[in-house]
């Protein structure tokens, strides 16, 4: 599914940037964190209106690449959810399901590998930890604040290495 074209890639986080996760983040306010549940729960996603417009429009210009800290075991979920709200056809980059390592760690290293042979034109991401990594390694980054987080989800990307 790769682009040969040459053109940029434009790179779309998932999780409150393409996709409303209010309604399952409530899984995450309890101890221990039901991570099942909140993945098992993101088909029914509500796609973030700003987000969408956003990859559409890029897709116009640059290859759509999904960078998301979801595990790999919910690919499938992950494909159908982006077909089915219209997103543009891209490759999937998945956090392997053992994989606890910061988003801003595991994000930074495909975002590295992607441009050893392509432009990025930008990031858009919701967590500020990974905007931040992402900018100070040179990267243009558009921030994602269109939706609405919650201090467990910010933890759960920084600390638990799990979105």
């Amino acid at each position: 599914m790769s682009d040969s074209s040459g053109r940029p890639i434009a790179v779309f986080d998932l999780d409150n940037t393409l996709a409303g996760t209010a309604h399952r983040q409530h899984h995450l306010e309890v101890r221990p964190r039901d991570w099942e549940a909140f993945f098992a729960a993101a088909p029914q996603d509500p796609p973030l209106a700003e987000g969408v417009a956003l990859a559409v429009e890029s897709a116009r210009a640059c290859e759509v690449v999904y960078l998301t800290g979801r595990p790999e075991r919910f690919r499938r979920d992950t494909r159908e959810w982006l077909a089915a709200h219209g997103l543009p056809e891209g490759r999937l980059f998945m956090r392997r399901d053992a994989d606890r390592r910061p988003a801003r760690s595991t994000k930074l290293e495909i975002l590295r590998r992607l441009a050893r042979d392509r432009e990025i034109r930008f990031l858009v991401d919701d967590d500020e930890l990974v905007c931040d990594a992402a900018e100070q390694a040179g990267f243009t980054v558009v921030r994602a604040r269109w939706a609405v987080s919650s201090d467990a989800l910010r933890e759960a990307q920084e600390r638990e290495g799990r979105t």
